[in-house]
């Protein structure tokens, strides 16, 4: 038996809390990872695991042993990354999640540029905009906008989305342009709502101007927790979205979609990538934390704050679009 191998393969069935999970993250067999623990558990003629239909729990035994087990194989990690070859040429696997409008628009028309640095870097990506349990399910790291609320999680920032408030021409011209957010509040308009993960309830309409903040709660007739599902509803005209200016900007240019309320400041999103704080920062995963650090940065769209007056900001951007929609 490699005991290495059993060794990691039991770190995982306790994190992920099935075999059929562990065996999935590990892309083995599930008859394998079983065959791993048992004879690891009769190696060391200790019972590591409790078994149920259900759900696997770790034993008095073999929670010491997964704390030393996890110290070990971290530090090997280290060991390996330590050397100058992996210094220079990382490779291996990373399990990455990110939410659906960043990845199609951002994270994966740059990633050309990330394997030209990195080319024996294996990424899996997962495409969602659910919540993620990074060590249940083996995940490297994520990239999430919004507060992060597990303070056991690391969580780096490394930009911020500028958003806007929009509609369809259609719609403005059939319920009237709001001059006001408190014109969001009555029953002329309907919003389209974002609706929290963790909580089912959807987030407000925050507004800041000269000092002074309101949030507005409005009416609606539909919320979703998807930002494509989001900008969608609102090009089938159901309502006033809330959205990031770089979604929004094409569908601008194109005349879809209208801007509103230009001289109030919508709140912006932060966005961070986050990794557990139990797990060693392998090479591989350093390189690309701090490359996907870099591509934010240097995008003027993700990586700014609304450091003037939003009015002379949206004014700024939708000249810019202005000028792209007459050169197309």
């Amino acid at each position: 038996m490699d005991k290495f191998v059993a060794m990691q393969a039991f770190v995982r069935v306790v994190e992920a809390g099935t075999f059929a999970k562990a065996a999935d993250s590990l892309a083995m067999p599930k008859p394998t990872i079983t065959r791993l623990i048992q004879n690891l558990e009769a190696q060391l003629d200790t019972k590591l695991l409790n078994r149920t239909t259900r759900r696997v729990t770790v034993t008095a035994d073999g929670a010491a042993y997964y704390d030393r087990a996890l110290r070990l194989l971290s530090e090997l990690d280290e060991l390996e990354s330590s050397m100058s070859k992996a210094k220079a040429n990382p490779r291996g696997r990373l399990r990455i999640d990110v939410g659906s409008s960043v990845a199609q628009m951002l994270l994966i028309p740059a990633l050309p540029d990330f394997y030209a640095r990195y080319p024996d870097i294996q990424i899996d990506l997962g495409v969602s905009d659910r919540p993620v349990d990074l060590i249940g399910e083996n995940v490297d790291c994520v990239l999430r906008g919004g507060e992060i609320t597990d303070q056991s999680l690391v969580a780096r920032r490394i930009g911020e989305f500028h958003t806007i408030l929009c509609a369809t021409p259609e719609y403005l011209k059939r319920r009237g342009v709001p001059q006001h957010p408190t014109d969001l509040e009555g029953d002329r308009h309907v919003l389209v709502k974002y609706f929290s993960h963790r909580t089912g309830r959807p987030y407000p309409f925050a507004f800041t101007r000269n000092g002074e903040r309101l949030e507005i709660e409005g009416r609606h007739a539909l919320s979703v927790n998807d930002s494509h599902a989001n900008i969608a509803a609102g090009l089938a005209g159901l309502g006033i979205v809330r959205t990031t200016t770089f979604q929004a900007q094409a569908h601008i240019a194109a005349l879809k979609l209208q801007p509103v309320l230009l001289d109030w400041c919508s709140d912006s999103i932060p966005i961070f990538v986050v990794y557990p704080p139990n797990r060693h920062l392998s090479a591989k995963l350093r390189v690309f934390v701090d490359w996907v650090a870099e591509l934010f940065a240097r995008s003027d769209l993700i990586h700014r704050k609304c450091g003037m007056p939003c009015k002379e900001t949206a004014a700024r951007m939708a000249q810019e679009i202005s000028a792209q929609a007459l050169a197309v």
